[in-house]
């Protein structure tokens, strides 16, 4: 059996601001094997952020409540102490985040933004060699080491989105969390820095979580799909499981794969999933994609949430629709 490297087991996160409750997170279950790539997917506000810095304890502190466990490699991270916590962070579990225009600082060259990650988690290390480490990890990504002495405005919005991903894996880390890392860049741009992560990871053997709306990139990229909606994880399975169409799957994401163009079929509109994804201060009850699903039944409208079905292998959905079929 494959090593777990990440479990996630019932987390809860809530933020409290002017007196109103956000349940960002509602008893989410995930794991990860090393080595393995996991496409989070859903729309704006389903939580998928929040997941990624309840892992590396990046939330604020006076406005969030976290319950559940988070185990990397068998330490509960959520119980570590700070000091503990920021040995992991950078070394262990990195992260690319959503905007690389905002996320490197304007007043320090990209040379000293890499050295400093590496300086930080290897205090013998001596300054050739720290210096030889930024040229590798510059190389790595296909920028030329001679311009580790330029600073971030002197680079274009996929070569800053290189050096984010040179600063994250400069220590070589166990897990990369990529928040959406190709956000801002146009579509050819897009498709370099898939590609160059996707044999990054291959050659590092990085477990890497991927959190996304796009699932052209997921079938480019992930081993794993899971599917989140209203903080919850609504579907999940191998990449093969959740892409086939001749198999059930939730109504959400047969609604995320219908409102994707399809360049076998002549249409005048795409069709889109009726209605918005509801803030998580007013979370309907019963099934939370309730209100926007075509399929909605009595059943679905109150209550505790649906059912988790297994449909074979590895693939789960949580949906009232299928429950005559669990096993």
């Amino acid at each position: 059996m494959s090593e777990k490297l990440l479990e996630i087991k019932d987390l809860s996160v809530r933020y409290t601001t002017d007196g109103v409750i956000s349940r960002a997170v509602n008893h989410l279950n995930l794991d990860l094997d090393k080595g393995e790539v996991l496409g989070l997917v859903g729309e704006t506000g389903a939580g998928k952020t929040t997941t990624a810095l309840t892992i590396l304890r990046l939330l604020p502190k006076y406005t969030s409540e976290v319950d559940g466990e988070v185990f990397f490699e068998g330490k509960d991270i959520l119980k570590l102490s700070e000091k503990e916590v920021r040995d992991i962070r950078g070394q262990k579990i990195s992260m690319i985040f959503q905007d690389p225009m905002t996320s490197l600082n304007p007043v320090y060259t990209v040379g000293e933004q890499i050295a400093d990650v590496i300086r930080f988690h290897n205090d013998n290390m001596s300054k050739a060699a720290v210096e030889a480490r930024v040229d590798e990890m510059l190389k790595l990504v296909g920028i030329p080491p001679q311009r580790k002495t330029e600073f971030p405005h002197q680079f274009s919005g996929g070569m800053k989105q290189r050096v984010m991903i040179a600063i994250a894996l400069a220590c070589n880390p166990e897990l990369l969390i990529a928040d959406e890392p190709t956000t801002a860049l146009d579509v050819t741009i897009q498709a370099q820095v898939i590609k160059m992560m996707r044999n990054l990871q291959k050659e590092l053997n990085t477990a890497v979580i991927l959190i996304t709306h796009d699932l052209g990139i997921v079938a480019n990229f992930c081993d794993k799909v899971a599917i989140m909606y209203g903080g919850e994880i609504v579907e999940s399975g191998t990449l093969e499981e959740v892409f086939d169409k001749s198999t059930i799957h939730h109504p959400y994401t047969i609604g995320l794969f219908g409102s994707l163009p399809n360049i076998t079929e002549r249409t005048s509109r795409l069709t889109p999933i009726m209605g918005l994804t509801p803030h998580p201060s007013e979370l309907p009850e019963g099934c939370k994609f309730h209100p926007r699903c075509p399929q909605c039944m009595e059943v679905c409208k109150t209550g505790d949430n649906p059912p988790k079905i297994d449909n074979g292998g590895t693939h789960v959905i949580q949906c009232h629709l299928y429950a005559e079929k669990e096993a």
